[in-house]
């Protein structure tokens, strides 16, 4: 008997150590507390220590995870509930220890970096003044010593001069290309081509200046220059200025934009460069320092590449002699599913601290645009996501995690993720963005509230856990690194460990959660598109759309050599619905009122489903898609998409109480576009993607 009560399960073991893990994380808090007035050595050894301990922790909670019911010698109360409790507790700790880990390696940095500065900052300053005088006093005197001394100077300029501008690290003396206003306390003001001494180029952007009246303060050091010793006297040409803006473009982190070759940089390189809108907002204070154009809103303007009924078309195996991703099964009379490598369901829950912009811009929309990314290249259509928030708690979106009713789908946190690429650096990147319209002049634009990005795969290539993530926003854009989306929160928390901890937690952060798949959800997942990202509201739409594809192309086309225009309006034309998810929603609402009145038996007759959809498409959404009376679809314009709001209601009303739309079709009231053999014929070589070289 003493025996067995001595034996003690594999949870048991787990919680014990649990215990001992909190209680080391708890005496290294404390001992974190004193870090500031540390010194070099104490500092890495702390840092090695809640390395050390985090790893613990989570080599604990990974253990924890793979514990069964099954494993236990003996019966165990509550075992799942408090396996879960202490996963929870485990992953708080692991947060805690990354968060301190991050903030103690940042400070090692800065220290080591600072050790000689600090003794010799005030010489530097004396012999900074000094040059400068000598360099004013060069421009007076025109000796011959001065002028063979000016000569070597820019021989080796013009050598460097490339060199010098990438690397500016032993430049003090910079020119300020347009007027600042400071923000808050702390900040130095000046106007367009004041010269001023750097003292302190701090890594987040923005640098300890000091002025020629001896004012100092902080400036963003996207409106310095480096300072040229020949236009002391002369002030640049308009051309000139231009040409060193474009040299030494930086950005507000400090990270250099690089040259790129991607497919789509053009479009990114537009959202980076196109910033005279976005510095006068930020100059004013209505948006952050780390806010940009949107680089996904503006691939959307770029062309169809990135658009949803791309990807949603059919498409060609490279000898164009067969479908890559439709392959019929004989045996089953069905579409073949087809897995894929990435094939998952991932809810958006909220976005905190997210900065609210000031009174000066109106916002139109507040939403988040995912796709798949690797890095370098969006690897499928950008899917947007519309968030809700409250006037009384502004800086958090949440969204619908299941949309069902009435609810739009543009709500919809619930979103499907496939593809088959082989990537190994493959994630999804979310983009918060803004739709917004300023006030004075009412100019239009779309701003980027920051970005993340969720690898789906370790350096192993083990996908990652299905959980719940919480993951810090990055400012600018996808191809900058080391941006934060408002760099005054970390400046106003420069001072001890705990204040950078709480300062960690005030950054934008979006909450993201990868949930496993279900049977059900596996299969219908299987049969669509091998890449595309969207909603769960509709993906039963989707599905019927796939079968009646897979019917026309493979089971009832007698001759598959036959490349002739298919008479099919659901083909032609269901893809267009993908841009306008109003009308998404009319089919969804139509669909589930006719679903309503089937029988049970009739609903487990897919031929019969399929012809029922094929009746409720023809009486609801297809006449409007070629209505001149409904509106263009126009991204976040309120009065437009109330005006469609309630003319398709009504249509749909309409065609319930007449039972079809073949009297609204042939009413002398309604007025239709000029009829195209486009409405009704389907063109699959002309409509499937194309094969990437």
């Amino acid at each position: 008997m003493t025996g067995r009560r001595g034996r003690t399960g594999p949870l048991q073991s787990a919680l014990r150590r649990s215990r001992e893990l909190r209680e080391q994380v708890s005496a290294l808090l404390q001992e974190s507390k004193e870090a500031r007035t540390m010194d070099l050595a104490k500092k890495k050894n702390l840092s090695q220590r809640c390395l050390e301990l985090k790893k613990a922790v989570d080599e604990n909670a990974f253990t924890l995870q793979n514990l069964k019911k099954s494993d236990e010698p003996a019966p165990v109360g509550n075992y799942h509930q408090r396996k879960e409790e202490e996963e929870k507790q485990l992953l708080k700790l692991s947060q805690q220890l990354e968060k301190l880990a991050s903030i103690l390696s940042r400070e090692l940095v800065m220290k080591s970096s600072n050790v000689d500065e600090k003794r010799k900052v005030s010489s530097k300053i004396q012999q900074e003044k000094e040059t400068e005088e000598d360099e004013e006093e060069e421009c007076d005197e025109d000796s011959t010593e001065d002028e063979e001394e000016e000569e070597e100077e820019e021989e080796d300029d013009d050598d460097n001069d490339e060199s010098k501008l990438g690397d500016d690290s032993t430049v003090k003396n910079f020119i300020t290309l347009g007027d600042f206003a400071a923000q808050q306390e702390g900040d130095l003001t000046f106007k367009k081509g004041e010269l001023l001494l750097i003292t302190d180029k701090k890594p987040d952007g923005w640098w300890l200046a000091q002025n020629s009246k001896g004012e100092s303060g902080l400036v963003p050091k996207t409106y310095l220059m480096i300072y040229d010793k020949e236009r002391v006297c002369q002030e640049p040409s308009d051309d000139e200025t231009e040409e060193d803006i474009e040299v030494a473009d930086e950005t507000a982190g400090g990270a250099k934009i690089l040259k790129r070759t991607d497919s789509h940089w053009s479009a990114v390189k537009k959202a980076i460069t196109e910033n005279n809108t976005l510095d006068a907002l930020t100059t004013m204070g209505a948006v952050p320092a780390g806010f940009r154009p949107s680089t996904l809103a503006q691939l959307l303007e770029e062309g169809v590449q990135f658009q949803a009924h791309y990807f949603l078309q059919p498409e060609l195996t490279p000898t164009n002699l067969g479908f890559r991703d439709l392959v019929w099964n004989p045996e089953k009379g069905t579409m073949q599913p087809r897995p894929t490598r990435i094939s998952l369901i991932l809810t958006l829950w909220n976005c905190k601290a997210i900065p609210f912009p000031g009174l000066s811009i109106q916002v139109l929309s507040r939403h988040i645009r995912l796709c798949l990314f690797d890095g370098n290249r969006v690897l499928s259509n950008i899917h947007t996501v519309r968030a809700t928030w409250q006037p009384k708690n502004p800086k958090t979106w949440t969204f619908s995690p299941r949309v069902t009713g009435i609810l739009p789908c543009l709500l919809d946190g619930d979103c499907f993720v496939r593809s088959n690429s082989p990537s190994p650096d493959i994630g999804i990147l979310f983009e918060l963005g803004i739709t917004y319209i300023r006030n004075s002049t009412g100019e239009r634009g779309e701003l980027s509230c920051g970005w993340a990005f969720l690898k789906l795969f370790d350096s192993s290539g083990i996908p990652v856990s299905f959980k719940t993530y919480e993951l810090l926003l990055n400012g600018g854009t996808p191809y900058e690194k080391g941006v934060e989306v408002d760099p005054s929160i970390s400046r106003r928390a420069s001072f001890g460990v705990f204040h950078q901890m709480i300062a960690l937690r005030k950054q934008p952060q979006l909450l993201v959660k990868l949930r496993t798949l279900n049977t059900q959800s596996k299969d219908i997942l299987n049969l669509l598109p091998e890449v595309l990202v969207g909603s769960m509201c509709y993906i039963h739409l989707l599905l019927f759309y796939r079968q009646i594809l897979g019917d026309v192309l493979l089971k009832d086309r007698i001759n598959m050599q036959n490349a002739d225009l298919i008479s099919n309006p659901i083909l032609s034309t269901f893809p267009k619905l993908m841009e306008q998810p109003d009308l998404i929603d009319a089919l969804r609402s139509a669909w589930a009122e006719k679903e309503s009145t089937l029988k049970r038996s009739e609903k487990r007759d897919q031929e019969f489903l399929k012809s029922v959809f094929t009746l409720v498409y023809h009486d609801s959404v297809f006449p409007l898609l070629q209505s001149l009376l409904l509106p263009e679809y126009r991204w976040a314009e309120e009065e437009s998409e109330g005006t469609r709001w309630r003319m398709i209601a009504d249509f749909l009303k309409q065609n319930r109480e007449r039972d079809g739309a073949l009297s609204s079709l042939l009413s002398p009231d309604g007025l239709h576009k000029a009829f195209d053999i486009t409405e009704i014929a389907f063109d699959f070589l002309g409509k499937t993607q194309k094969n990437d070289p």
